[in-house]
């Protein structure tokens, strides 16, 4: 798959390299785990998690940029992505969420694509707004070890077939 500027490409198993770079850097990881991940952690659960998915990876050139997916569950799917830091604020994810909102529109016949993060992670937030998903709500969930910014909840985006294009 092509956008303007980027090449995007199905995971494979042998991207492990990719995803440990980008998994082990905190700061990629802040709103997620609030660490990095450790290789052992990406090869037994990261990894198999985003091939059991439709999981591209992004890049530029022959640059390394991150990844973007779609969990397909029925006729709808959780868009999610994850780029290195070096690509953050260059409009690479929300290029990238257009695209696979498209594609899930247009080729998999999705009725409806969505997508969570934390309420305070305006950057992940502004991704959504850009690829078109929509805010539906606020919600709270408790958790052991909950992140800083927790507190503020989860905000849950969406767009449906019928509102999209």
């Amino acid at each position: 798959m092509q956008t303007e500027r980027l090449r995007l490409r199905p995971l494979a198993p042998d991207d492990l390299e990719h995803l440990v770079a980008l998994h082990g850097d905190p700061e990629v990881m802040a709103f997620i785990t609030g660490a990095g991940e450790t290789r052992e952690v990406v090869e037994t659960h990261s990894l198999p998690d985003l091939l059991a998915r439709r999981t591209w990876l992004l890049f530029e050139g022959e640059t390394f940029l991150g990844w973007a997916s779609l969990r397909v569950e029925g006729d709808e799917a959780e868009l999610g992505y994850r780029l290195v830091r070096a690509a953050w604020g260059r409009g690479y994810a929300s290029e990238a969420a257009r695209a696979l909102v498209d594609l899930g529109f247009r080729q998999l016949g999705l009725s409806r694509i969505w997508a969570e993060t934390m309420a305070v992670n305006t950057g992940s937030r502004r991704v959504m707004e850009k690829a078109g998903l929509g805010y539906i709500r606020t919600f709270h969930l408790a958790w052991d070890d909950p992140l800083p910014g927790a507190e503020q909840g989860e905000v849950e985006y969406a767009i449906a077939r019928t509102d999209w294009g």
